[in-house]
C-alpha cells in the first residue's frame, strides 16, 4: 500500500522514477535471508512499476546494519527477475565506499549521489551520514574519481547531490556553497578528461 500511494504520487508530480531505499536496521542480516527477501520486494514491486510506469531506483547503503550493502547483489537479483528495465541502482559516493568499493555497474545506474567527506580521524567503514558535505579539494571518499568513472563508462543520468552535515543544511544561503562546489566538480572533471 505505501509503495503504491508512492508510485500514484510520483505519476502526479510527472516523475519518472522511485526511490526504494533498503532496510537499514541489522534486521534479517543472514546472507540466504538477505538475499531472499531482496528477491521478494522486487518480484513484488516489479508489477507496481509497469502498472504505473515507473523505474524503481535501489540504493545499496554501505552501512553494516544494512539488509543491502553490494550494487553487485542488486544487480544480480535485477538479472535474475530479468527487470532492468523496471529497476536500476543508486550508485552512491559515500556509501560506495563506506560499503568497501567493488564495481560500478554504469549500465545499472539510475542517479548518483554525491557528498564529500572531509573527517581524517574515521575509518571508512566507520563513517556517518552527519560527516557528508559538499565536495570540495578536501574530499577524501574520491568523489572525482568515482564521477569521472561512471561517465567514462558511459553513463549519463543525473547527479545530485546528497550531503547530510548540519552545517550544510543550516545555510541560511546554500547557493554560493552549492556553486562553488558544481564549479570545483566541473573543472576536475574537464582536467582529468579535457574533451568532455
Amino acid at each position: 500500500e505505501e509503495a503504491v500511494s508512492l508510485m500514484k504520487v510520483a505519476k502526479m508530480c510527472g516523475a519518472e522514477m522511485v526511490s526504494l531505499i533498503v532496510r537499514n536496521d541489522a534486521k534479517g542480516m543472514g546472507d540466504i535471508e538477505r538475499r531472499a527477501d531482496l528477491a521478494v520486494a522486487l518480484r513484488e514491486l516489479k508489477p507496481l512499476l509497469e502498472e504505473h510506469d515507473l523505474v524503481g531506483l535501489i540504493e545499496p547503503l554501505g552501512f553494516e546494519t544494512c539488509a543491502l550493502r553490494s550494487k553487485s547483489e542488486a544487480v544480480e537479483a535485477i538479472e535474475a527477475l530479468g527487470a532492468k528495465n523496471r529497476f536500476r541502482i543508486v550508485h552512491d559516493t559515500f556509501h560506495h565506499v563506506v560499503g568497501g568499493g567493488g564495481p560500478i555497474f554504469p549500465a545499472y545506474t539510475g542517479m548518483v549521489h554525491i557528498s564529500g567527506v572531509v573527517e581524517h580521524d574515521v575509518p571508512l567503514s566507520k563513517l556517518e551520514d552527519p560527516m557528508r558535505l559538499l565536495v570540495d579539494a578536501n574530499d577524501r571518499i574520491d568523489n572525482i574519481g568515482q564521477v569521472s568513472s561512471l561517465l567514462a563508462a558511459g553513463y549519463g543520468g543525473p547527479v545530485s547531490f546528497e550531503p547530510f552535515a548540519p552545517e550544510v543544511h543550516g545555510l541560511a544561503n546554500p547557493q554560493p556553497a552549492l556553486l562553488q562546489s558544481f564549479q570545483y566538480i566541473e573543472a576536475m572533471l574537464n582536467e582529468d578528461t579535457p574533451d568532455r
